[in-house]
Order: structure tokens, then C-alpha cells, then sequence
């Protein structure tokens, strides 16, 4: 019995400890090193790269190239479901005006671990045929305007992810400069075809103030 509570003990304790790196890393503005997030939840370097390669796994962060970790896109998406992600917070009155302006669906996407665009906000059409109720999916990074948008080109896209629909998308950019979220104005192509160039702009003067209200220079 003693054995069954000290590995009961065990896993409670790695529960914990995940979480609080999880938390460490959701606060990180511009992502954490290794050996920062083992100091502020107080465990070994060691115990700390374990339990961080299993949230990778699971995706809920994830490492750059420099060995940074950030939020990952499982995270992500739960922050999305909470309306509580600051960037969404920045973003929501972009996507409003957008609809207002243009009477089409607004989107906001990050780019997740694999290269797809996730979904995170979105502002619906008002019309009876919209694109609309995507938040928290995915959509292949190589074909749709926002995973373009992400790699750091404004895009339009026909029929790429459905049939009849356009997607006009613009990137978003943070303090450094680098590619941090995208926005779009998607809608049946047959309403946006014959405003592209309008609707092109609309949606690169919205990306272009939030990156302001972001910090980019």
C-alpha cells in the first residue's frame, strides 16, 4: 500500500509540475528558455526538459529553432475558447470593423507546429451564405491565404480550402518583426471577386494596426 501512494505521490507531483512549467510558459511574453523555466517553478533542468517534451508531444508547447518554448497551438486553442488570449483581446475590434466595412467573415490565425493556420477568432458574416464557425480548426499552411499570410505575404485564394470561397488574407507582425498571427476576410467568391483589390487593402490596413498595437516598428 505504502508503494501505491508514494508513486500515486509521484504522479501528482509531475502533474504539478507540468502545469506550472505550462503556466510559465503562457506568461513568457517572446517565449522562455530551458534553464528560465526550470529556475521559476524550482526543479531540474533535467526534470524540466522531460516534462516539456511531453507537453510538445501533446502540443500544447512548443520549441523554435533557438531552443525557445512558447505556447503551443493545443494551448492555444484553449485560450481561444476563452476569449482570454491578449492578442485576440487586440484583434477583436479589427475583425469587427472589418465585417462592418465589408460585410464578410474576419478571421484571426496562428501558425501551429506543423505549418497549418488554427483558428483562433472569428467574426461572422451577416449574411444568410457565410464562412463562418471555424474557431479552434485548422487548415493546411501550404494552400489556404492564411497559411501564406503567416509565411509573411499577403495572399488571395480561391477554392482552396472550399469550393466558392475566397479567402483574402495579411500578416500580422510583433515587436521583432516576426510573423505572429494573420488576418482574413473570407466569403462566397462570387461576392468577393469583383471587390479583391478593396477588400486587399481593407484587410492590410487592419493587419498593419494591430501590428502597431502589437509593438512591430
Amino acid at each position: 500500500m505504502e508503494g501505491n501512494a508514494a508513486v500515486r505521490q509521484g504522479a501528482t507531483r509531475a502533474v504539478e509540475r507540468a502545469l506550472h512549467l505550462l503556466q510559465a510558459v503562457a506568461r513568457a511574453s517572446g517565449g522562455a528558455r530551458l534553464s528560465d523555466l526550470a529556475r521559476d517553478v524550482d526543479v531540474p533542468t533535467s526534470t524540466a526538459l522531460r516534462l516539456l517534451r511531453t507537453l510538445e508531444g501533446e502540443r500544447f508547447v512548443r520549441r523554435d529553432d533557438g531552443g525557445t518554448f512558447h505556447a503551443g497551438s493545443e494551448l492555444l486553442a484553449l485560450a481561444a475558447a476563452l476569449d482570454e488570449l491578449p492578442l485576440i483581446q487586440l484583434a477583436d475590434p479589427y475583425l469587427r470593423a472589418l465585417v462592418d466595412e465589408l460585410g464578410e467573415t474576419a478571421s484571426l490565425a496562428v501558425r501551429d507546429e506543423a505549418g497549418d493556420a488554427l483558428y483562433l477568432a472569428q467574426v461572422p458574416s451577416p449574411h444568410a451564405i457565410r464562412y463562418a464557425s471555424w474557431r479552434g480548426r485548422r487548415v493546411p499552411g501550404d494552400v489556404s491565404a492564411l497559411g501564406v499570410a503567416l509565411r509573411g505575404e499577403p495572399a488571395t485564394r480561391r477554392d482552396a480550402v472550399e469550393r466558392g470561397v475566397t479567402a483574402v488574407a495579411a500578416p500580422v507582425r510583433g515587436p521583432a518583426g516576426a510573423v505572429v498571427a494573420a488576418l482574413s476576410v473570407t466569403g462566397p467568391s462570387f461576392r468577393l471577386d469583383e471587390r479583391e483589390a478593396a477588400v486587399a487593402a481593407a484587410v492590410a490596413r487592419a493587419a498593419a494596426a494591430l501590428s502597431h498595437d502589437l509593438g512591430a516598428r
